[in-house]
Order: structure tokens, then sequence, then C-alpha cells
């Protein structure tokens, strides 16, 4: 009887809702084949991009109950879908968002999430099993709004979502574990088994929203992680045909979900070869998931970056530490090199349940033999150690086919959680963030971010932490997008994961938290969502920041917030300003900083959700005074006073150093913070104003040279007042005798040295440096160091000197008979680049002589002129 009256309720209010739907029927508008994929996860919609995979949201809780089995009705241009509250009821959707919900009566009462809408207006539904229902949502049909039959598939299959293809009238859909596609014929239920679909092979997700194109393409989108597939020409295709097949975007994973489309109108396409982002998603060609493995882009599975590089940068204060290790590193020819690494394999204990009261360390939380055909090695940047907040560290590399393609780092910090992640200082140093969104991992929510790095690598990115909890007895999974939204002051185990496949990502991460399970029961997660506005990459140039914003909910305003440095040593600034968006998908800012050295900021956007962080550091200025007898009395850096206009390469900052010291000191400045190189290939000679004491000698540090002994260098010679050098590559020689091209630069260091004997005290000033095209005189050639040229040769009545300068000085030639007596001294103003002399001979006697030219740069070599 209870029931009963609970029976009654339920039809009560259902037809109450009816009447409220068509009261306000006349008040919605129709989609109209609008262009937009819509996802429905639970009763909140959003709109999708299938070009790019984003999604944002549009509307909440635009019914009581969840929204399931949704579909797109080419008859009246409404989306349709089934209610799970009220109990056997399906729902009109309208653009406004507005809803008309009708009771179906035949409808089993729960678990319809398989549906979508035939082209003459019947919705076809599907709960579990192989039973359909077919309803008539025609609005011209005088069945509107009733049921229509049952109809049964010839076989049961384990599907989530189906759809209708404009092309041939048929549904299709695709089963999860087998990943085969599958065409129904909707009249009679047949169930054509079309072939394994090549780019699901081997994986296990649930495909709860499916669509289509104009074209017959068929777009599959995985709940898990949110990738979206495209498999070509459907309705072409018959038993044993080739299945061509291709990812198509990355989005956000979903559950409880389906999606509507209208099935007659385009989805825009990358062209991949023509340099332009055809279909609008901020991608260009390669960079395009739907271009991997089409034309010359290769499929997504390059190698990545080792762990033995990783886990920098993303404060203020590990700056000039990273520099030095870096500096050192390439000092001594360090290289990890994975072929020798420390193989990692499994003991016994792994993944045994230890007791809670055990020890455990980072090894014991690490992944192994998960990735089909790879094998891990241990990779760990033990130097990380002293430089971080790390008090244990532990990273591998997992290899197949002697590429890297995954890395986890694991760190273990007692007073809050590490500090570096790779998505917060990667933009900045030029890598791009492709795209951020979520991934399903153990029923919760993460974010995975895609990173494009330097070498046109791609990197899918996942970070967790694990905080102790409950007297150490549990773990709490803490995952951020922001450092600060971490537990401050507790103890951390600190997962960061890349791989080159997102599949491999969750698999790695769902180990991982399975291995954290099994030392500490895993209490509760605490995840927040990605940024709906980021920056997709950026640089620092003449004083600005130009970034490229991706807005996917269509923010107005974004608040930047920022700290900043001038130099390594200055005072902390700030800046907070608002600035207006266009509200388009991809926005170019310009934000004028003047001259910085390093830069923390965070974007904030108008709806309060997740803001953007970014961490930017320009490659240090540092000082090695690792010789023993060597003191640092001072060493300065300061700011250029104006922003730089030329159309050289400048670098950032000058510097005063002071030392004693019987062996050398050196200044060293990296180009990059993470020592990448950069190319300077379109320039031919480095300017800079210097003074000092002495000799100085510049090396310029090529990543490609792994010896340092065999590194590009030149001396100059310092006086006590300011002068202005030009100096040509064709100065820096190597002992390899090799011809120097800069297009691998990573670091330039100017070193003083004594005689090893006598402590010596050494100043220098070095400021204004760049790297420029110079005109360098008179010949198409430079001149080599100290070398003079003499043309004519015996000389008549007059020749030509020709000779360098990398400076503007005044410049004596003196002509000495072969007895030693000078009988000649001309003195001219001599300007940077090849200078070329006319010498007279005025009185010269027939014989040899010995010409000799100095200024107080230098003293050149000492030649023979002939006179007849």
């Amino acid at each position: 009887m209870i029931q009963k009256a609970q029976n009654k309720k339920t039809v009560v209010l259902s037809i109450f809702i009816l009447l409220v739907g068509l009261f306000s029927y006349a008040q919605e508008d129709p989609f109209n084949c609008d262009y937009n994929a819509y996802l429905f996860q639970y009763n909140d919609i959003y709109a999708l991009d299938l070009s790019s995979g984003n999604s944002y949201l549009v509307k909440e809780n635009i019914t009581p109950g969840n929204i399931n089995a949704v579909g797109y009705n080419p008859a009246d241009g409404y989306i349709w879908g089934s209610l799970s509250t009220p109990s056997k009821s399906i729902v009109r959707i309208g653009k406004n968002f507005s809803t008309q919900v009708f009771y179906i009566p035949e409808l089993p009462t729960s678990n319809r999430y398989v549906g979508d809408v035939r082209e003459d207006g019947v919705y076809y539904l599907k709960p579990g099993g192989s039973t359909y229902y077919l309803i008539d949502v025609n609005p011209n049909s005088s069945n509107y709004g009733k049921f229509q039959a049952t109809k049964v598939l010839s076989q049961n299959l384990n599907i989530h979502d189906w759809a209708f293809n404009a092309v041939d009238g048929m549904l299709y859909t695709v089963e999860k574990k087998t990943n085969i596609l599958y065409r129904i014929d909707p009249e009679s239920g047949v169930v054509l088994n079309l072939g394994i679909v090549p780019i699901l092979e081997n994986l296990n997700y649930t495909f709860g929203a499916v669509y289509f194109d104009v074209e017959g393409r068929f777009y599959v989108s995985a709940n898990q992680t949110g990738t979206v597939y495209v498999i070509n020409d459907v309705q072409n295709l018959e038993n044993g045909s080739s299945i061509v097949s291709n990812l198509f975007a990355f989005g956000p994973s979903s559950s409880l979900n389906d999606g509507a489309r209208c099935p007659t109108a385009p989805v825009p396409q990358e062209d991949c070869v023509n340099g332009i982002d055809d279909d609008g998603d901020g991608l260009t060609d390669c960079d395009d998931p739907a271009c991997s493995g089409i034309a010359e882009c290769p499929t997504i599975d390059l190698e990545v970056s080792t762990g033995n590089k990783g886990g920098l940068e993303s404060n203020d204060r590990l700056s000039a530490l990273i520099n030095k290790r870096n500096y050192l590193r390439s000092k001594s020819n360090y290289k990890f090199n994975k072929a020798y690494a420390k193989k990692v394999v499994k003991t016994k204990s792994y993944k045994k349940t230890a007791s809670k009261s055990s020890e455990f360390t980072l090894k014991n939380l690490i992944p192994l033999d998960v990735i089909p055909g790879t094998y891990a090695v241990e990779s760990s940047p033990a130097d990380l150690i002293e430089i971080t907040n790390a008090t244990e560290l532990f990273s591998v590399d997992y290899i197949k086919d002697d590429k890297t393609v995954a890395v986890i780092l694991a760190t273990k910090t007692e007073n809050g959680v590490y500090e570096h992640t790779k998505y917060i200082c990667d933009r900045l140093l030029g890598a791009e963030l492709l795209s951020v969104s979520t991934i399903e991992i153990k029923g919760q929510t993460f974010i995975k971010s895609i990173i494009k790095n330097i070498d046109g690598s791609k990197e899918f990115v996942l970070s967790f932490s694990g905080r102790l909890s409950n007297d150490n007895k549990s773990f709490s999974i803490e995952s951020h997008w922001n450092i600060d939204k971490y537990t401050a002051n507790e103890t951390f185990y600190n997962f960061q994961i890349w791989t080159n496949k997102v599949d491999d990502l969750i698999t790695l991460g769902a180990e991982a938290l399975e291995l954290f399970e099994a030392q500490r029961t895993i209490l509760d997660y605490h995840n927040s969502t990605p940024p709906p506005v980021f920056v997709k990459k950026g640089k620092y140039i003449d004083g600005a920041l130009e970034l490229e914003i991706i807005n996917t909910n269509k923010t107005k305003n974004i608040v930047f917030d920022a700290g900043f440095k001038r130099t390594e040593s200055s005072e902390t600034e700030y800046s907070n300003k608002k600035i207006n968006l266009d509200g388009d998908y991809i926005t170019t800012l310009r934000i004028n900083t003047g001259n910085i050295f390093d830069i923390g900021f965070r974007i904030e956007n108008d709806s309060n959700q997740t803001p953007d962080d970014l961490f930017m550091s320009d490659g240090p200025w540092g000082v090695d005074d690792s010789s023993e007898d060597t003191n640092i009395e001072s060493f300065t850096i300061s700011q250029n006073n104006h922003i730089y206009n030329g159309n050289g390469y400048k670098v950032e900052r000058n510097i005063s150093l002071k030392a004693k010291t019987k062996s050398y000191v050196a200044a060293y400045k990296a180009f990059t913070p993470r020592f990448n190189a950069v190319d300077l290939s379109d320039f031919d000679a480095l300017e800079l104003d210097a003074y000092g004491t002495g000799q100085l000698e510049i090396t310029i540090v090529k990543k490609g040279i792994k010896l340092w002994k065999n590194q590009f260098k030149t001396t100059i010679k310092l006086t006590d007042t300011e002068k202005h050098y030009a100096i040509p590559y064709a100065h820096f020689v190597s002992p390899s005798g090799e011809v120097l091209e800069l297009n691998d630069v990573v670091t330039m260091v100017f070193t003083m040295s004594s005689d090893g004997v006598e402590i010596v005290e050494k100043e220098v000033k070095i400021s204004n440096i760049q790297f420029t095209q110079q005109v360098l005189g008179v010949d198409d050639g430079v001149i080599a160091e100290n070398e003079v040229l003499l043309y004519p040769n015996p000389m008549n009545t007059t020749t030509e000197l020709s000779f360098y300068s990398e400076i503007n000085t005044s410049t004596e030639i003196e002509v000495y008979h072969l007895t030693g007596a000078l009988v000649k001294r001309i003195k001219e103003n001599t300007i940077i680049g090849n200078n070329r002399i006319t010498l007279l001979r005025e009185g010269l006697k027939s014989g040899m002589y010995f010409l000799k030219i100095k200024n107080d740069f230098r003293n050149y070599k000492t030649i023979k002129l002939i006179v007849n």
C-alpha cells in the first residue's frame, strides 16, 4: 500500500512537471543544429568543442534528476534525454536550457543511459541489456510524447552510448573492453561487427559520449581520460574492412555522462600541413592530436625528458642554486646515460600490505612492470636534496626501445608539499601548455596537463601528494594546481608523473595509489579542478611579458597578481591589475613589467574558479669560487637602465666582481634557467662594455661539446677605464680546431686567472652584453685575432695594412730596420672591425723592415715588409 501511494504521488508530480513544461513551451528556442556538442553530467550541461576537447559549464541543475541517454532531435531542433527523477520520464531541453518533462509509463524505472533520436523524430532509448524502446518525439506526429514500440538487439552489447549517422541512418557504437565498432539497424535491431577500432586496441575505457558530423565521422569520448577519438567514414565499412581511426582531441574526464550533437553539423578539421590553426583550438598542424601520424606529423609517442633533469625551478629562491648546479655539471662533463643506469626491479615485498607501524621509503611507492614492453632505471637527481625542500628523492625512467617513455619523480618533504611542479614554470621557459583538463583514476578526478617541450616532444603530466594523517596511520591524497592549496607544515610523499601517452599516465597513477594503499590506508582525497583560464605559452622580452591566454569558459576579465625582482639580489616588487579579455578562446596579451630577473604571477578568473600560477626566471648570473685559494670580496648584479630596442640578442643585467685568488675566479651567465640551448647563429659578434685588471678570458659554452676543455674561448685585455668591445665569432677558438657555430649556446663564462703562485686581486665590471650582426669592416671575412695582412708586399710606393680591432682606439704603427732602429712611427684612429691603413714609402730605402702594430688593447703579430 505504501508502494501504491508512492506511485500515485510520482504520477501526480510528473503531470505537474509536464504542465509546467507545456506552459514554458512557447518560451523555448530550439538548438537548430548548433555546431557545439553538449556533454551532460548528472544534471549539469557543458558545451563541448570537439576540435579542442575543451568544455565549459553552461547550465547547472536544470532538472531535479540526472540526465542521460541524450540525443539531438532533427525533427524539432531540441535535445532529448532520459531522467532519473521523476521515474519513467524523459525531458526535452531548449537552447535557453528550459525543460519539458514527459512521463512514459512503458519505460523501465532506472538504468536508462543509451540514447539518440532518429531523423524522423523517434527517440531510441536503451537501458542495460538488449531491449530498447522507441518513443515518438516528433512534434508533428499525433503520437507526440508517447511510447511507440519495444525492440531487441540481435546480441547483447556492453555499451554506454550510441548515435545516428545522418549519412546512412544507422546507429553506431563502440563496446567497452572489446573496443569493437558496431553498426545497428534501428528497425530490425540486427548488430553488425565492423571490427576492433585500431586506435582503441588494448584500452579499457567507458565510451559514455559519442557524436557524428555531417561527413559521417564518428567521435568517441573516453570517460576516464576525456580523450576524443575519431573513426572515419563508418558508413562505408563492412565486416573485415580496414578501419581508419585516430586521436582527435584531449578533453576532460567525466562520469554519469552522455553527449548530444546535431549529426549534420560539420566539425572543423586541422589541415596538418598548412601552418594554420584551421579548427580554432589553438593548436597548429602537428601540435594538434588530430594530426598524430598524418602527413609529416609523428604519432604521439616521442621520448620524454629524463627524471634526472626534472624537479626544478618553481620559486625564486632556487634560481642561483640550480644555475650553479647546472654550471658545475657542465664543467665536469656530467651526463646522465640511461644505458648505464641501475635497473629497478620488483622485490618480494612489492605491493605487499605493510603494518601500520613499519617504515617505508619512496622506493616502496614506485610502480614497476605495469607498462608493457618497458623496464625501469633509476634516474634520481640526487643533487636536488641540497637545493630543494626534499629530504628524500627517488626517480625512475621507464625505457622502451631505448627511449624514455615515462618518468616518476618522487620526493619526501617534511614541512609542506614539494615546491616544484612542471606546469608552473615550463611555460615561460619555452614550453607550451597545450591542454589542461581532468582524468579519472580509481574513481577520483585528477588534473592532467599536456606540455609541449622546446624539442617538440609532448608530455602528459600528473601531480599528487600523499599526506600522512590520522597519527601517521593513513594517507590523505591531495592534488591541486596551486601549491598554496596543499595543507601546510605536513609530511608529504610527492609524485610527479609524466608520460608520452595519456593511457600510461592513468596506469602509473593508479598503480602508485595502490602502492600508497599497501603502506597506509587512503583515508580521503582532496583534489582541485583545473583552471578554466590559463596561459598556453609566454615569454619575457624587452621589459614585457607576452602571453597567449586560453579562455575555456569565456571569462571577460582576469586579475594579474604578480611579485617580481629586478635582479637576483633585489627586493621583491608587486603588481596587481585587472585586465579585460575579449571572450575569445585565444587571447594574446602584452603586460609591461620593465626589466626583471624573475616573476611569479597568478591569473584569477571572474568566475572564482581555480586560478593559473606561473613562475619565470631568466638564466641567472653566478660566480665560480670553487678554487680553495679564491676569496670573493664583492659580487654585485645590476639591472640595465633602459629597455633594449636593438636588433641583437641582449644579455640581461650587468655584473661587478672583485676577488683575491692564486688560481682563478669566474662569473658565468646561463642563457636559460634550465641550461637549455639558445640559437645565436644569426649573429656574428659579441659586444660588451668592460674595465678591470689584466686579461679576461671569455668562454662560450656549447651544449653539443661534451668536454669542457674543447669549449670556444678568446681573451681580451682590460684597462682601468671602460671600453666597448666587439669580438667576432671568428676570434673564439677551440683546441678541437672546429669553426664556431653558435646554434646551441647554454652559458658564457668570464674568467680571470693568476699564475698559481701569488695571490693577486682581480676586478672586472661587465655591462651591456649583446650578440649582434656587426659591420666588421672593409673585407668580407674577419681578419684573425692578432693577425696583420699586408698588400702589396714587396712595396713600391704604397702598401695597405689590414687588421681587426675589437675596440675604437688609437693604434700605433712602427717600422723598424733590420738593425732594430725605429725609422717610422704613425698613429691612426682605428674603429671596431676590420681596419685598412695605407702606408707610404716616404724615403724608405730598399730592403727588409719589420712592422709592429699595437694599442691599449693588444699587440699584433710582427710582420716583415720588403721595399723594392
